[in-house]
């Protein structure tokens, strides 16, 4: 019988669970996997070395406590000095475990879900109770988790776009609750969601606003040219004035598609109810139409029906002009995804769903903190767009406008 049946054994024999018989499995890698790297470090099991030419000497064994995914394992952690290049030796630091390491790297990802669903301390020990066992979490532990997105938020933000190979750039901005000068109060923040080559979609940028103005608008568009992002093959936005100014700044012949659904609401709040589900309809045979001359059909169809009837109707469709059509110029099977601010929009109602048990940040970092976490802790995940084996193509040619004369 080999020494893992031997094991099994003793389970099927009652002498120890399985639940602590992986617990132990736990112990024993963790310290091979030490071992294995501290015999790498000495020279003495991947490489032959001459007997004069030891790198270093092993002495005994430090113990140590680390937290893994069956709770607190005891570990006897070794020890060696290593011969310095110029003479005399040093403690040899395991990269495995480091030397101030107190959890693994996914206990730690834990508490940062955790927290980024809205927990504090006591609820972090509360629901991760089966993974800690006893172990201590102390507030200024998450603290310093939560110290490490801090960081990586810092980082996200400066980094370079100059290789992000750019197709289309969906904008909008999300309203949060936030403590300023010992008031609470909502505060824009600017959200960029681009889709790249391969048709995935990357978090790009967010900045949090005083309101939502063209100024504001035309800081973040500035900031992301010059951090070296190319310029995308369209822009899809809602109504907001603000926006759409920014862009004809920072971009002046960008191709842009208006949110149609935001749109269809701005007609529905000019419409009498009666007339709220023939004028939808009417809508949908614009925005739903097989080509681009189908919808401009339905479009002048649209005006004479209602420009008498209904003109606050007309004159809001008549303001959002060519942008509700622009879609069309692109792939068939990418439309439903240009046409509207979904894509983004989806994003940032996850992200109010996530921060709805926090009433109110205690800072703007605080807020930041959060939705960035979010994302790069995959507790938001981003799908891809439909046709993504399309969008290199759209990135290798010149998109053509048809403007109505």
């Amino acid at each position: 019988m080999g020494k893992r049946t031997r094991k099994l054994g003793a389970v099927e024999g009652g002498e120890t669970t399985l639940g602590e018989l992986i617990h132990r499995e736990v112990r024993e890698a963790i310290e091979r996997a030490v071992f294995e790297e501290l015999e790498a470090a000495l020279g003495r099991r991947y490489e032959r070395i001459e007997a004069g030419e030891r790198r270093g000497y092993r002495h005994g064994t430090r113990p140590r406590t680390l937290t893994g995914p069956t709770g607190p394992v005891e570990l006897a952690v070794p020890r060696a000095r290593l011969q310095r290049a110029a003479g005399g030796t040093e403690e040899w630091r395991s990269r495995l475990v480091p030397r101030y390491e107190r959890r693994l790297p996914a206990i730690n990802a834990a508490i940062a879900s955790v927290y980024l669903s809205g927990g504090n301390t006591r609820r972090i020990r509360g629901a991760l109770s089966p993974l800690l066992r006893g172990a201590p979490l102390s507030k200024s532990a998450v603290s310093r988790i939560v110290g490490t997105l801090r960081q990586g938020l810092a980082a996200w933000q400066e980094r370079s776009l100059a290789d992000v190979e750019l197709a289309y750039l969906y904008l909008d901005a999300i309203a949060l609750r936030v403590r300023t000068d010992r008031r609470v109060v909502s505060v824009p923040v600017l959200v960029a969601l681009g889709v790249l080559a391969d048709g995935s979609k990357q978090l790009l940028a967010m900045e949090l606003c005083a309101s939502e103005s063209r100024e504001a608008w035309r800081g973040l568009l500035a900031s992301l040219t010059a951090r070296g992002l190319c310029v995308p093959k369209l822009c899809v936005v809602d109504g907001n004035p603000g926006l759409r100014g920014a862009i004809d700044e920072v971009w002046p012949k960008m191709a842009v598609q208006r949110c149609t659904v935001h749109k269809l609401r701005n007609l529905e709040r000019k419409a009498p109810a009666h007339a709220l589900e023939e004028i939808e309809a009417d809508d949908h045979r614009i925005v739903y139409a097989a080509s681009l001359a189908e919808a401009r059909k339905a479009w002048a169809a649209f005006v004479r029906k209602w420009k008498k009837r209904c003109p606050g109707v007309v004159a809001s469709l008549v303001e959002g002009g060519d942008e509700l059509l622009t879609f069309f110029a692109f792939p068939a099977e990418q439309r439903k995804c240009l046409r509207t601010t979904n894509a983004i929009e989806r994003l940032n109602e996850e992200f109010r769903r996530r921060v709805k048990t926090q009433g109110s940040f205690p800072t703007e970092d605080a807020a930041m903190v959060l939705l960035y976490g979010l994302v790069a802790t995959g507790q938001i995940k981003l799908r891809k767009i439909d046709g993504p084996h399309l969008v290199r193509a759209v990135l290798a040619k010149t998109i053509a406008l048809d403007r109505a004369a």
